[in-house]
């Protein structure tokens, strides 16, 4: 005999991991290597096999803290780890579009104060708002760009 609730538990399981997964994507929680460059592992552990090094100021997303290790994703979705200590909580984003133009203030018809190629790492200045973010460049110059435009905010 087939056990009545089977169906609805799976639509409960269903449902609950779908609602793990939205709550994950709107609070993603983001990081900066620093204040060296990083090693990422294919495991939580030194011994395991190196990936590659990460450069300071390098965003990434946590996905997953385990003691001092943490899982993270970069902007092209590759998952590594990572030690823990390798991350500050200065807060950088990646431009994403070919060119980014940086703006004096939060508005499209706002002058353009400088531009930034696809790559191009920025500090996050200011949390985002209305859909904008104030960033500053590593030489100094601060503006604000659009959200859409880069990765790790």
């Amino acid at each position: 005999m087939r056990p009545v609730f089977r169906g609805n538990f799976l639509v409960a399981l269903s449902a609950l991991m779908w609602a793990l997964a939205s709550s994950h994507a709107l609070a993603a929680d983001f990081k900066s290597v620093g204040p060296g460059p990083a090693i990422m592992y294919d495991a939580p552990t030194q011994k395991s096999r190196k990936l590659h090094i990460a450069p300071v100021g390098m965003p990434v997303e946590i996905v997953f803290a385990n003691g001092d290790w943490v899982r993270v994703r970069d902007a092209v979705g590759e998952l590594s780890w990572m030690e823990n200590r390798s991350l500050t909580p200065l807060r950088t984003v990646i431009v994403e579009v070919t060119q980014a133009n940086i703006r004096a203030s939060a508005a499209d018809s706002a002058a353009v104060v400088f531009n930034a190629a696809k790559g191009v790492v920025l500090e996050l200045a200011e949390p985002p708002a209305s859909g904008w973010i104030k960033v500053k460049h590593r030489d100094g110059d601060t503006g604000y760009l659009r959200a859409i435009e880069v990765w790790g905010e």
